[in-house]
């Protein structure tokens, strides 16, 4: 269905695609009906892709130019539906319908291919589903050590309790740093015994 540019048998990440923003449309006021906009890529001057986009009461219609891409084709033109949700601080937020046939789903993103279409359509994963497990510890030992106003860096060891917070949540998320703390150093130790064996 899509144009994906990704490893066989291996899945697509959506940083790979261009994509369409529902709240950065909304927050333009790209969705007011009667509205006309474009969107247009490029790179290093030479444009891939523009899509003009005519809002309508509850859709908006794309007409999808590719054909400066080498083998997509010629533009295609098509409607992807609206659907609004109540915010808890007054007024209304935005999400697509996917257009794809026999989906519907309601999201805030849409990736590029043959159409316009959610990750699930695209089997998409997130760049982070990628990341070794070790990695991703990694990412989360910052954000802890961020919460508990910690300096950056595993091996800065200022561990103490911030101010005002209750020990029991202090010992909770100290006792999770640490635990992700031990999975990354056997992680990269894993990955440094087996660079070595390559490398005999």
């Amino acid at each position: 269905m899509g144009s994906g540019r990704h490893r066989q048998g291996a899945k697509g990440t959506t940083k790979d695609y261009r994509t369409l923003d529902v709240r950065l449309l909304q927050r333009k006021g790209a969705l007011a009906p009667g509205t006309t906009s474009t969107l247009r890529w490029s790179i290093n001057g030479n444009t891939l892709e523009f899509i003009q986009i005519r809002a309508e009461d509850d859709r908006v219609i794309l007409s999808q130019d590719r054909r400066r891409e080498i083998g997509e084709g010629p533009g295609v033109e098509y409607s992807v539906f609206l659907d609004w949700s109540v915010c808890h601080l007054g007024g209304q937020r935005a999400w697509f319908r996917c257009p794809a046939k026999g989906c519907g789903r309601r999201v805030a993103l849409l990736y590029s291919g043959t159409i316009y279409a959610c990750r699930h359509c695209y089997k998409l994963a997130y760049a982070s589903q990628r990341e070794k497990g070790y990695v991703r510890a990694l990412g989360k030992v910052e954000r802890l050590r961020d919460k508990l106003g910690w300096g950056p860096g595993i091996v800065n060891i200022d561990h103490r309790k911030p101010k005002g917070m209750h020990r029991r949540t202090y010992a909770r998320l100290a006792a999770e740093h640490n635990g992700l703390v031990r999975k990354y150093v056997i992680g990269m130790s894993q990955r440094f015994e087996a660079m070595e064996r390559f490398m005999e």
